[in-house]
């Protein structure tokens, strides 16, 4: 078995800090965020308010941080990634190439995610003159960053700062204008933990012992300093790094903040205090070198519900300078941003010039509240960009900076000794009410599935492909999402027109005209022209001919406009007089394609008639008539490019299958340069010139697209030096004739081709893509619309109905339509008979309705009022209030994915929590379907435990929209242990369990489930359930995957067969009766088999005595599978699952990540192919593909090696590379360049569709 790795939909997390920067060397500013395991380049347009993705590069690694530094009077920024690769890189953004380049790859540890190899931590001096990379664990690195005499950025041999037996939490760039560079960290020190046997030192750790002893004189409690701050200096002169200071701070410090410092370089006055502020839980503490400490409470909400004890932490910060002052943002982990700033002043030295900055207070404030996120950006733009920890992210708008509002203040001076005066000592709680947005205003949002928990793929809406019906989110934001594969449209016009137009063009009547002026419908006997104004209506004084139907529409030289009808051409002049060229006696023209200077009809003789614009404006018909030997059936002619006076070649379809290039050279006018052969006759042609990276990535290829008419697309390049037909490639697009129609897409050429569905092909990102569209009916004909309310739109006729829709974003191929959720979904369950999805949800910590109403209650009887207003927050914004461990709120839904509804839900009571579901035909109750759901009442996380397990049964009504509880089952005896059924499905007409680390067998009762069967001999606990026959694969969470039989007549269940290396199960699927493939919880696929003659051996035992016979092997099974394929995908798979994605296409295996990837495992069914692809592996690794260094075969086997499995992503490379390097390794393969693309392609399209 081979497999072909390749990703649909690469993870949407934005994980860690953004790095903001000028990274094109223009004035606009642009954001740089890690994917995991990929780098995108975003930017924000600050007109618009749009934020759209530039580039995303795989960089076949796991990214731990991210900055951005500029030096100092450059005007571009850098980026520098830490990695597992045991690397530092530096990368630069080149907007030519629209690439990252590698500029600097310093090694200086082994590769993998270790606790003592640096990349966790970056921080950047502020002036860009050198960088500091810290490990988890005692190692930091200094790299000096400069020039060279060329103006090239250098970087020096690393620093060491390590401090032995230290655990560092986290490390920023101090501000002190151009003195020594200096870093902040938070350190602490476990010497004497590690070496205490009794424990009692670890209760007290300390942060890292300060180096001095002078300096152990304050906060010494029982003998143990508290966590310490310490300043490293990095000596330019000296060139080596010194711990200049070290002071202990709060033992719950967590962030360190950089405040800005240093000289203004303008006005020689001070920017601000420098120092670094400490965000700690409950407060925040200003603190610098030998000064006075300021110390103010992080306010919390004014909720009577919420656990006092539960304290706030800091999660994500930004500062912003403006000029003359500067202001942080500060986010708790509810999602409420604080505003804090500093009020300081220039003190002067009266007998000298010295100087230096006394902060008078540290001030905060509540400023609003957002999602909560793993970064925030503050662009100059006036815009915060928000990258949600999860769901999707936001560009938001500053409406003001909430220094005029009623919103409380809360000041350190207010406090005695600035807050300090016991620094032990909790400050008096601070309280706000949180409220609807005022200081910012939604701009825009970015899609992300990110976390997906479980998915399914199904055909609901009876399409040519299937569906992903995913449950993403976390808390009250998650998400129930359907998953369409094509690009949105959204429709913004439909009317009804008076009949069934044929065709639909638009026009402006000048050739800088900014929008379009007419709309020109085409009848069987008639033409109608609509007027684009405020108004939509139709107008009779154009000049066009509105009594036959009309084949082509143009607006011609500077200010003319062209009609073509099956009689004649009118030329509609800027004055309104018409020049007409009529057809000879007895003819029609069948065809016509025209450009801005050329028009060329085919008539019903085929015979091609030519026309050319000349210098005058006239349109004159070139003297010969070029007969063609068959009925043309269609034509295109390519736009003139920039500069010329006309397109040099002509594309005729005829009626014998063949499409011939014709010349339109001064030279060789009407001649037939070359021909091509089809498989059918064609019904479009449609030359476009289209950027494309993997054939030219510097100038526009000439594409020939040719439709067929049994609904296939053939793609041809065409030469544009010898005019032949090269690299064909071929799309199957619908079952109807395909028309294509040239148009721009976000100010970039494209082509629209209709059949049964609508497709868009387009570039993106320098590279060609070929996407359906989601529009809700198919469209028979379309034009490109621009109006000033919809600058960039299309305008379609799908049937009598005229729709005018635009196209949001490119790049998506997949459309998103989203279902709120109520809490985070756990798993979900199809009815075979009914199109509805069943989902259980489940959160911890957080309190149910029942709870609140409960908890209220109590208030009024102890004469509390609750504040008005508090308890109305919508929860998908501020979130449901927080609890104490083992409180749950939960729910089952029933959602209707085909009109996007949540149709019903039931809460759960009593504090239980539904972890598991399936539908379930009971044999006892002639195969009813009933659904079961799997709960558990005061569950525990860690260690799991609960007071009571149920199985609940709901009788479905209503034809599945509705259920109704039947009973609930006691998972409980006497003699058995409490625990949580993990995992539930329909086994025989009965339900099969997994409660625990037992697999047990449930049958139907009169009054509740009753036990049949049980094996308790798992080891962990049961989390994945899969069956055939009476094979059962059970799931482990941490031991793999068992194989168990059930004999009916002894009623057993016994394990025959284990995996020989124990994996932390999160997903599996059969793929056939003896063979499985599963994910893990550390981003590893794997596929397993159990040997055959173990199968029928297990099969043909009747009663499962040989089973128990056998002697156990490797302390498990008598029986171990054999590792078939292994791949390390880099997320967390979710869910894994076989399916075919394309009609009559080959049998995948699709699985989800966590951080919202979607990929696809396709099996190479011939030897030949699984030769090629292996080979172009081998060659594509050794060019060094990986941008932060990653040896890509050691991350692609990063737990186990990688067995059976291309990486098909490293294979798609190869579009990207060099002309030269595409040749020399298309050699290697005994293979030209475009067959290699092709090849890739073809895997790719026959495969998923995508």
């Amino acid at each position: 078995m081979h497999l072909y790795n390749l990703t649909l939909q690469p993870p949407t997390a934005i994980c860690g800090a953004p790095a903001l920067g000028n990274f094109s060397g223009v004035r606009q500013q642009e954001i740089v965020v890690s994917r995991g395991t990929r780098l995108e380049l975003l930017r924000p347009d600050p007109n618009t308010g749009k934020v759209s993705s530039v580039l995303t590069q795989d960089v076949f690694g796991v990214i731990r941080s991210l900055a951005s530094f500029r030096l100092t009077g450059g005007t571009k920024d850098y980026v520098i990634v830490g990695s597992d690769s045991g690397r530092i890189v530096v990368l630069e953004y080149d907007p030519k190439a629209n690439a990252f380049n590698k500029l600097h790859q310093e090694t200086f540890g082994k590769s993998g995610t270790r606790r003592i190899v640096p990349g966790q931590y970056l921080a950047t001096d502020p002036k860009g003159r050198a960088v500091m990379i810290s490990a988890v664990e005692k190692a930091k690195l200094v790299y000096i960053l400069n020039r060279d005499a060329a103006a090239n950025l250098t970087i020096s041999s690393p620093l060491e700062a390590h401090k032995n037996h230290a655990i560092i939490h986290h490390i920023v760039g101090v501000d002190v204008g151009f003195d020594n560079p200096m870093f902040a960290a938070l350190e602490v020190d476990y010497n004497e933990s590690d070496q205490d046997p009794t424990g009692e030192a670890f209760n007290n750790a300390e942060k890292v012992n300060p180096a001095p002893p002078s300096m152990r004189c304050s906060y010494l409690i029982g003998g143990y300093y508290h966590q310490m701050l310490t300043f490293y200096e990095l000596d330019l002169g000296l060139n080596h790094v010194v711990r200049k200071w070290s002071e202990p701070t709060d033992n719950r410090a967590n962030l360190l903040v950089q405040v800005p410092g240093g000289r203004s370089g303008n006005t020689g006055d001070f920017d601000g205090p420098s120092g670094v502020l400490i965000c700690c839980e409950d407060h925040i503490i200003w603190r610098d070198m030998d000064s006075p400490q300021h110390r103010v409470p992080i306010p919390r909400r004014d909720n009577p519900l919420a656990d006092p004890n539960r304290g706030i932490i800091i999660v994500a910060t930004v500062m912003h300078k403006m000029r003359g002052a500067f202001f942080f943002l500060l986010q708790s982990e509810e999602g409420d941003l604080y505003k804090v700033t500093l009020e300081h002043e220039t003190i002067k030295n009266a007998d000298s010039d010295d100087a230096y900055v006394e902060v008078k207070s540290l001030k905060i404030k509540y400023f609003d509240t957002v999602p909560v996120a793993s970064g925030l950006c503050i662009l100059k733009s006036g815009y915060l960009f928000v990258a949600s920890e999860f769901g999707n992210h936001y560009l938001y708008q500053f409406q003001k900076l909430g220094d005029d509002d009623d919103e409380p203040e809360w000041s350190s001076s207010s406090y005695p000794q600035n807050g300090m005066a016991d620094p032990h000592a909790a400050l008096p709680t601070a309280h706000f009410r949180p409220r609807p947005l005022e200081n910012l205003l939604l701009q825009d949002e970015m899609e992300s599935l990110d976390p997906i928990i479980d998915a399914k793929v199904l055909n609901f809406f009876n399409s040519d492909t299937p569906q992903i019906f995913a449950a993403c989110g976390r808390g009250a934001r998650s998400t129930f999402r359907t998953l369409r594969h094509g690009l949105d449209a959204e429709e913004t016009v439909s009317s009804d027109l008076p009949g069934i137009p044929n065709a639909v063009w638009t026009t402006k009547l000048r050739e800088d005209d900014p929008h379009d002026s007419y709309i020109i419908l085409s009848f069987v006997n008639g033409t109608l022209v609509l007027s684009i104004g405020e108004t939509i209506e139709e107008v009779s004084d154009t000049g066009f001919l509105s009594s036959a139907p009309t084949l082509a529409v143009q607006q011609i030289g500077a200010d003319a406009l062209l009609q073509v009808h099956p009689h004649g051409i009118r030329h509609v002049l800027a004055d309104k007089r018409v020049n007409e060229w009529k057809v000879p006696a007895g003819k029609t023209i069948v065809a016509a394609t025209t450009n801005k200077r050329q028009v060329v009809v085919a008539l019903s003789s085929a015979e091609l008639v030519y026309f050319e614009l000349d210098l005058e404006g006239q349109l004159n018909e070139y003297q010969d008539r070029k007969p063609m030997g068959s009925t043309v059936l269609a034509m295109s002619v390519g736009p003139v490019p920039p500069g010329r006076q006309r397109t040099p070649y002509l594309a005729v379809g005829c009626e014998d299958q063949t499409v011939r290039v014709v010349s339109l050279d001064p030279e060789s006018t009407l001649e037939t340069i070359s021909i091509q052969a089809l498989t059918a006759a064609p019904s479009a042609i449609c030359i476009a010139d289209m950027i494309d990276a993997s054939i030219d990535r510097n100038n526009p290829t000439m594409f020939v697209n040719i439709g067929l008419s049994n609904g296939i697309l053939l793609r041809t390049v065409l030469d544009p030096i010898n005019g032949q037909l090269t690299d064909t490639r071929t799309r199957f697009l619908g079952s109807r004739p395909i028309r294509l129609i040239p148009l721009p897409v976000h100010g970039s050429p494209s082509i629209l081709a209709l059949s049964s569905r609508s497709w868009l092909n387009y570039t993106y990102q320098n590279l060609l893509h070929f996407t359906p569209l989601i529009i809700s009916e198919p469209l028979d004909h379309a034009w490109s619309f621009s109006a000033e309310l919809c600058p960039e739109g299309l305008i379609g006729i799908s049937g009598s109905v005229l729709r005018i829709f635009q196209i949001p974003k490119l790049g998506s191929k997949l459309k998103q339509d989203s279902i709120p959720l109520s809490f985070t979904p756990r798993k979900m369950a199809v009815h075979p008979q009914h199109r509805f999805i069943y989902l259980v949800e489940s959160d911890h910590r957080v309190l149910s309705s029942e709870e609140i109403q409960k908890r209220l209650a109590e208030m009024e009887k102890q004469g509390k009022k609750v504040p008005p207003g508090v308890l109305d927050l919508p929860p998908e914004i501020f979130g449901r209030p927080k609890a104490e461990a083992g409180k749950w709120a939960s729910c089952v839904r029933i959602l209707d994915p085909v009109n996007g509804t949540s149709v019903f839900d039931i809460a759960l009571d009593n504090n239980e929590a539904a972890f598991s579901i399936a539908v379930v035909p009971f044999t006892g109750l002639n195969n009813e379907y009933l659904l079961a759901v799997g709960t558990a009442s005061d569950t525990f996380v860690a260690p799991r435990s609960c007071s009571h397990g149920y199985i609940r049964l709901y009788r479905f009504a209503e034809d599945g929209r509705t259920i109704e509880l039947l009973h609930k089952a006691s998972d409980l005896s006497s003699t058995e242990i409490d625990d949580v059924p993990l995992a539930l499905l329909a086994f025989q007409g009965r339900l099969l369990a997994g409660v625990g680390n037992a697999l047990r067998i449930y049958d139907i009762g009169k009054k509740k489930l009753l036990r049949k069967c049980e094996n308790k001999a798992f080891p962990s606990a049961i989390v994945t359930l899969t069956t055939q026959g009476s094979r059962i694969l059970v799931g482990d969470m941490q031991e793999s995957v068992f194989y168990v039989t059930y004999k009916q007549s002894s009623n057993r269940l016994l394990i025959f067969a284990d995996d020989t290396s124990p994996r932390w199960i999160t997903s599996h699927t059969m793929v056939d009766y003896e063979t499985f493939a599963a994910g893990d919880k550390f981003g590893n696929v794997f596929i397993n088999r159990l040997d055959r003659s173990v199968s029928s051996q297990v099969d043909e035992d009747p009663t499962g005595a040989g089973i128990l016979a056998e002697k156990g092997f490797l302390m498990g099974a008598a029986h171990k599978t054999n590792l078939l394929a292994m791949y390390h995908v880099g997320d967390v798979v979710t869910s894994i699952q076989k399916v075919s994605m394309v009609a009559g296409g080959r049998e995948i295996l699709l699985y989800t990540g966590l951080h919202g990837t979607i990929g696809t495992l396709v099996p190479l069914v011939s030897k030949e192919d699984v030769d090629f692809i292996t080979t172009l592996e081998q060659h594509l690794r050794g060019e060094n593909q990986s941008l932060i260094g990653r040896d890509m075969l050691s991350y692609r086997g990063y737990y186990t090696p990688v067995k059976a499995v291309v990486d098909g992503d490293l294979c798609e490379r190869f579009a990207l590379l060099p002309p030269a390097r595409q040749s020399a390794i298309a050699g290697e393969l005994d293979r030209t360049v475009g067959e290699v693309l092709k090849k890739l392609e073809s895997l790719r399209v026959s495969s998923s569709g995508f």
